[in-house]
């Protein structure tokens, strides 16, 4: 008998777009499940000063998530938590709360993937989650690009949709189908302008950051 399943999708989400709703859509109908817990980053220690604040990105993710038939949380423990926020730490509270028996798949991008040995105890993540990783252009994850200690325990534990799906954690999938070419970074440089490509951004995430005059300098 299978067991709960959960898709963990975190980011700063600065501005939350069609990328990350494909991601999500993408791995929920993988896996089987539509419960999906949205992560959006609150001091991430590898990352830049984020643009909108963290109550405005957590309007958007609503306004994003809202129409699909995911359901879907919101987590904020990363926003409130003090100083850097490591995902070891999100995890562990996350299985505390869920308990042991639930799958949790935590999604990652393969340029992610690519630094995942920079993560504070990156080992210990598979003691809560699987990780799922998500194709990303230019960013290439085939064995002999990754570094040799991240490459030695991905690919040990390279497991199907159904394995992952009926056991807890401790697992890794790689999907190949997933190539989404949308950049934050990018379509928040063409918001500064005006000229950013509209079809990138839910409709209703894009008339709050108008209403909002986000990412405007």
């Amino acid at each position: 008998m299978s067991v709960e399943c959960t898709i963990l999708l975190g980011g700063s989400f600065d501005p939350v777009h069609k990328g990350h709703i494909a991601i999500a859509e993408y791995f929920c109908n993988l896996f089987h499940t539509t419960r999906l817990r949205l992560i959006p980053a609150g001091n991430p220690w590898q990352k830049n000063h984020l643009d909108a604040t963290p109550q405005q990105r957590i309007d958007m993710l609503r306004l994003a998530f809202d129409p699909t038939p995911l359901s879907t949380t919101i987590d904020t423990q990363e926003i409130e938590r003090t100083g850097p926020s490591y995902t070891i730490d999100t995890l562990r509270a996350i299985r505390q709360e869920t308990g042991n028996k639930g799958s949790l798949v935590f999604i990652l991008g393969s340029d992610q993937l690519l630094n995942l040995n920079t993560w504070h105890e990156w080992k210990q993540l598979f003691q809560f989650a699987h990780i799922a990783v998500a194709s990303r252009p230019g960013y290439s994850v085939e064995s002999s690009i990754l570094p040799a200690e991240i490459r030695d325990v991905f690919y040990h534990r390279i497991a199907s949709s159904q394995e992952i799906r009926n056991t807890s954690h401790g697992l890794t999938y790689l999907a190949n189908e997933t190539s989404i070419d949308i950049s934050a970074t990018e379509i928040r440089k063409n918001l500064q302008h005006s000229n950013t490509s509209h079809s990138l951004i839910p409709p209703k995430v894009l008339d709050y950051i108008k209403k909002n005059n986000l990412y405007r300098n």
